[in-house]
């Protein structure tokens, strides 16, 4: 496995980080309990050290879940989680209204990046993780009515009090991301990022390179797509996240499209590595050395799968292969 240094700090984490917004339920389905700890402890078995998370993942559930198998090997794990999404109250902006799991209801879920909300929040978010710290606290999306100097001085205070290790933001434009970091030292920045949503390579991988600020990589697998199994006679249910966020991508007509160009582009390099097609895909970005890829996995197979992308090296000849992957990909997706 690949270990590389959060920016800033002295905190070792593996390549691949566990994903844990499936485990929480909403958007995804629900959440298999069992399979879910499963999950967790095969990712730890494999040698993935580090595992990401938020309370808005399932309302608390994603972070219960972990809490309850690390609770034992805490030391040995690397957690990350989020602030800024409440649902308890009426907050300061609403950010969604998110679906319950196995019912017709809704959570209207707020941003706020308050003093007051994220002090309330690390204590909830402690609680169900069962710990006494945080390795990584991240602002999960931007509060448009909250000043940044405020949230990075709660965040520094909280740092400083020992509560957590590191600070990072996420879901940022790159001008709210040099505004936050003008106010305190940040050691990540958790983005949408795989091969083919490359829009952070503009500005905000070369800012993060620039000031040792290490790339948190979510979607390193395109929701899926990456891997060329989903079939183009797949059917989504109307809460799946696919639907929602990524519609266009999930048209029979683009899946085929993606599993067509996989196959060609990418796998023989999988063949080669001995690995699949979306081992190859997430090894691709983490062969820059600020970026770890968050993976998602509902189930132990899973996350035995994953854990192999963070031991893959790609050669120049493999980096060709996905780059006309790529080319190809864009150049003929209908939108």
């Amino acid at each position: 496995m690949i270990f590389k240094k959060i920016g800033g700090t002295d905190i070792n984490v593996s390549a691949i980080a566990l994903g844990t917004w499936a485990i929480g339920g909403v958007f995804w389905g629900g959440s298999d309990i069992k399979d879910s700890e499963k999950a967790i402890s095969a990712s730890l078995d494999e040698g993935i050290n580090f595992i990401d998370t938020a309370p808005g993942y399932g309302f608390g559930l994603a972070e219960e879940i972990i809490g309850k198998v690390i609770k034992k090997k805490r030391n040995k794990v690397v957690i990350s989680t989020k602030c800024g999404l409440i649902w308890d109250k009426i907050g300061k902006t609403l950010h969604y209204k998110f679906p319950i799991p196995g019912s017709n209801s809704y959570k209207d879920v707020y941003r706020d990046l308050s003093k007051e909300s994220i002090e309330n929040e690390i204590k909830m978010s402690l609680s169900r993780l069962q710990t006494d710290y945080i390795d990584i606290y991240i602002t999960h999306w931007p509060d448009p009515l909250t000043p940044p100097q405020e949230t990075m001085e709660t965040l520094l205070k909280l740092k400083e009090d020992g509560i957590i290790r590191a600070i990072g933001v996420s879901n940022i434009s790159i001008d709210t991301l040099k505004s936050f970091s003008s106010f305190g030292k940040l050691n990540v920045d958790q983005e949408n990022y795989n091969i083919l949503d490359r829009e952070i390579e503009k500005d905000i991988i070369l800012f993060c390179n620039d000031n040792n600020i290490s790339i948190l990589a979510y979607g390193a697998l395109a929701q899926g797509l990456l891997t060329g199994k989903i079939s183009p006679n797949r059917k989504f249910s109307n809460d799946d996240a696919r639907i929602l966020f990524y519609k266009k991508r999930f048209e029979p007509h683009n899946i085929q499209l993606a599993n067509n160009l996989l196959e060609k582009y990418l796998g023989p390099i999988a063949q080669k590595h001995n690995c699949n097609i979306g081992n190859v895909a997430v090894a691709s970005i983490i062969q820059d050395n600020s970026v770890i890829a968050l993976c998602g996995a509902r189930n132990e197979f899973q996350a035995k799968e994953n854990a192999v992308s963070g031991r893959i090296i790609l050669d120049s000849e493999d980096k060709n292969r996905i780059e006309n992957f790529i080319n190809e990909y864009n150049s003929h997706i209908k939108q």
